[in-house]
């Protein structure tokens, strides 16, 4: 069997297919070592684990193998061993193992920082060379790595080559009908598996780390790369779309909000907030988004490390949200939730979409009082699409430009952060001390020209490889998240200390939310303390501190803050004023690419892309999720708050232009 498998002409393909799935077996041995405690230990399950993963090995194996194998059938026999067939072999082998290793490094790398085989992120990754490259040189010693990698590479084709493998290749006399004979299992099993297979179907358990382990990382890799965007109406369950958007505008309606068209699909309406005694306050909003900052990180929220004493202190000087959740696990899921003030749609962010400009976002409630919006980033906004988002959505651009042109339909101004207003950079971009400057310095001059600003900042600093100014706090650089984190507060604290001292601080709010936790890995599909984010409101005019412990969103951060400020305005928003949520209001929306979870009164109900549904109850304590029985209500409104936002974005019901008609 192995003979007609593997005839003399396809002696190399054998050591190749070898060499790839012992790489995937010592790879999937590692990581439930690395993850051991949150596996599922039992017999059966690590069982069907390894089996499972070792078919999805050798359904990749056999596509890599595919244009070799195509090769070896054509090329005439005569030729073996000849030039073009000893540089066509070798190119190959080495094209081959140079992949194996590559992958079997980058996976151990990729599950440092996720627990998780290659997904969406590392596809981005692949986009974004620049950032990405530097990152790992700067988080890693690259040249050796590099260089290890190549001698690993050359000792295995040496070794190859002692054991007269080549030799036998270029002296095989294998005839066609051989060769077809040969190449028909791998093409078998490689049709099947374009028909027949998907990603998902590893997704068995209800163990996230088996699920995982289930999985080969290359196929994971190119099945993101082909599935990026998820419709909602096909993979997930819905209900009736009329009756949805019944649910979610119902829940409008009780807060005595007005829909525009209550007869049409859209959620479109008038929010009140001001009245005879309140008036409407157009004080300048500076929001700062912190890069990957978890609630645990916090002294006020349970953290004994006393890393965060500017965020501990503003806590008890402002209103501060103990309680809240980011709907996702990316910067760019977290600029979604915050401008649109939406439920995470499944795939990739709307930030990163198509479609994704002219929309209505926080940016046109501000618009519609006065202000001007500006986005600020410390690195080339480039980068996951956030110029071309926020610019295309109307706010003008100030970041760390390398080059990288706006789109030519945007029409917005962008402004450079200049070499030397850089005290300190790294992959991601400037420090957040150097950010923070270019934010008094714009400030300064927005305030001369007497209109209000809005400005929504983007740190950086919180993200490996963790490097900031040294002196500024007692953690030495690059040595791991603490001193991140550390350094990112003390950042704010000066920011803070600075603009106390300018005549427009008394008539500025402070916004501060993170874009999402540092780690959203578990060993549930949905880990759902990993969700919670601190986010405080600070320096609010006639608004007395406090402490808000209501379970609530990302999404509701500024519909509250409008309802402070008196506003009445037209929104297209999801958001709901925290401050006015009763208990049955409170919930929160979280979610990663593929699954969907909504979370009220310690149950999380968990919507799948394969027309699952599973509600669970939810430990806060312990983080543990126990099976419960459907409640068919709690389906119904998860259903709707996450169909429809995702029929606004497929049909045009979040673009401006489809609200004023």
């Amino acid at each position: 069997m192995v003979s007609k498998l593997f005839p003399e002409r396809f002696t190399l393909l054998k050591v190749f297919i070898i060499f790839f799935l012992t790489c995937s077996f010592v790879v999937r041995v590692s990581f439930l070592i690395w993850s051991f405690t949150d596996v599922d230990q039992g017999v059966l399950s690590l069982l069907k684990t390894f089996f499972i993963g070792f078919l999805f090995d050798l359904v990749t194996v056999s596509f890599l193998s595919i244009p070799y194998l195509i090769y070896l059938v054509l090329f005439p026999v005569k030729w073996n061993g000849s030039l073009v067939d000893k540089a066509i072999t070798y190119f190959g082998f080495f094209l081959g193992i140079l992949v194996s290793y590559f992958s079997f490094f980058g996976e151990f790398t990729f599950w440092e920082e996720f627990q998780r085989r290659y997904n969406f992120i590392a596809v981005d990754y692949l986009i974004y060379t620049y950032e990405v490259f530097k990152n790992i040189n700067e988080s890693y010693p690259l040249p050796i790595l590099i260089g290890s990698m190549l001698i690993l590479v050359a000792g295995t084709i040496y070794l190859v080559i002692k054991l007269g493998t080549f030799k036998h290749v270029f002296t095989s006399k294998t005839s066609v009908k051989f060769k077809l004979t040969a190449m028909l299992p791998w093409a078998v099993i490689a049709v099947i598996a374009t028909f027949f297979m998907r990603n998902d179907q590893a997704d068995w358990s209800k163990n996230r780390y088996n699920n995982e382990l289930s999985k080969a990382g290359i196929y994971s890799f190119f099945s993101a790369f082909q599935n990026n965007e998820l419709a909602y109406s096909e993979f997930y369950d819905t209900i009736p779309i009329q009756k949805a958007f019944y649910e979610v505008n119902k829940n409008f309606t009780k807060h005595e909000e007005m829909a525009f068209s209550p007869s049409k699909k859209g959620i479109f309406r008038t929010v009140k907030n001001a009245d005879s005694t309140q008036i409407q306050m157009k004080p300048n909003v500076i929001f700062i988004c912190i890069e990957s900052l978890s609630g645990k990180f916090l002294g006020s929220l349970g953290n004994d490390k006393n890393i965060t004493p500017t965020l501990d202190a503003l806590a008890n000087q402002s209103l501060f949200f103990s309680n809240l959740f980011a709907t996702g696990t990316r910067t760019v899921r977290g600029m979604e939730a915050i401008t649109l003030s939406i439920p995470p749609t499944p795939g990739r962010s709307i930030v990163k979409r198509k479609n994704n400009t002219e929309l209505f976002t926080i940016g046109e409630v501000f618009k519609s009082q006065g202000y001007e919006r500006f986005f600020f980033y410390g690195g080339d906004g480039y980068f996951d699409n956030m110029n071309t988002y926020f610019g295309g959505n109307g706010f003008n651009i100030v970041d760390r430009g390398r080059g990288f042109l706006l789109d030519k339909s945007i029409r917005t101004t962008r402004t450079n952060i200049e070499d030397d207003e850089v005290t300190f950079e790294n992959a991601w971009g400037v420090c957040d001390e150097d950010i923070y400057n270019k934010v008094l310095k714009e400030a300064d001059k927005a305030f001369t020209t007497g209109k209000p600003f809005f400005d929504f900042v983007m740190t950086t600093s919180n993200h490996k490889p963790f490097t900031y100014p040294e002196g500024k706090i007692d953690i030495p650089s690059g040595t791991g998240r603490n001193g991140a984190v550390k350094y990112t507060d003390y950042a704010i604290g000066e920011f803070l200390k600075t603009a106390r001292t300018k005549p427009w601080f008394k008539h500025t709010v402070f916004v501060i939310m993170s874009d999402h936790c540092a780690s959203s890995a578990g060993r549930w599909d949905l880990d759902v303390r990993n969700y919670n984010i601190p986010a405080l409101i600070y320096n609010l005019p006639n608004m007395p501190n406090a402490k808000i412990d209501k379970l609530c969103s990302q999404i509701d951060v500024f519909p509250t803050l409008f309802a402070t400020l008196n506003w009445d305005y037209k929104t297209n928003l999801f958001g709901q004023n925290i401050l006015k949520m009763k208990p049955e209001d409170e919930r929160a929306l979280i979610g990663n690419y593929r699954k969907l979870g909504y979370l009220k009164d310690n149950k999380v109900l968990v919507l799948g892309d394969g027309h699952t549904a599973n509600l669970y109850g939810w430990n806060p304590l312990s983080n543990n999720l126990a099976v419960l029985p459907m409640d068919n209500k709690f389906l119904q409104t998860s259903i709707s708050n996450y169909q429809v936002a995702d029929y606004l974005y497929q049909n045009g019901g979040l673009k401006l232009s489809n609200l004023t008609k």
